[in-house]
C-alpha cells in the first residue's frame, strides 16, 4: 500500500512554488516500500539551467540522476523544484553535479548514486561532469569504484 499521502509531503499535489535561487530545502523524501530489493531509480532533467558564476550567462544542460535507494526515496516533484532552483544560481558545471549528488546523499542516504551533467557547448566546448558514491564498506562502494573506472 502506498503511504506517501501520510508522509507530510509539501510539494506533491499543491500549487507549485518556484524558488529564485538554490533551494535544497525543497527536497522531500518518502518511505521506500522495497528497501530489501536492489533496484535503480533514474531521473532525467533535459532542461537543467544554471548561471555561469563569472559572466552570469545562462548554461543549459541535461542532468541525469541514478540511484539505488535504501529506506528513503526522493519525491519527484520536490526534485524538479530543487533542480529548477539552480536557474538563477551561479555554479560551474562540475560544482552543480557534485552539489546535487551531495544534497541527495544527505537527504536519502542511498546505497549508491551517480549524477551526470551533459552541458551544451559554450565557446565551442562542452563539459560532461560525472560524480558517484557508493556506501562505504559495502558492495555499493565497489560498484562506485567499478562504474567510475569504466565511465566514458
Amino acid at each position: 500500500m502506498d503511504t506517501r499521502k501520510d508522509e507530510g509531503l509539501k510539494a506533491l499535489g499543491k500549487k507549485t512554488e518556484y524558488k529564485d535561487d538554490y533551494a535544497p530545502e525543497m527536497l522531500e523524501t518518502f518511505t521506500n516500500q522495497h528497501p530489501e530489493n536492489d533496484y535503480w531509480v533514474r531521473f532525467n532533467c533535459p532542461e537543467f539551467t544554471t548561471l555561469c558564476p563569472i559572466t552570469g550567462q545562462p548554461d543549459f544542460g541535461e542532468l541525469r540522476i541514478a540511484y539505488i535507494p535504501d529506506e528513503r526515496m526522493v519525491e519527484s516533484k520536490s526534485l524538479k523544484l530543487y533542480l529548477f532552483s539552480f536557474r538563477n544560481h551561479g555554479g560551474f558545471h562540475e560544482d552543480c553535479v557534485n552539489v546535487v549528488m551531495k544534497d541527495l546523499i544527505r537527504l536519502m542516504n542511498p546505497k549508491y548514486i551517480e549524477v551526470t551533467g551533459l552541458f551544451v557547448p559554450r565557446g565551442g566546448i562542452s563539459i560532461w561532469p560525472f560524480a558517484n558514491y557508493g556506501r562505504k564498506g559495502t558492495k555499493y562502494e565497489k560498484l562506485a569504484e567499478q562504474r567510475f573506472a569504466t565511465h566514458e
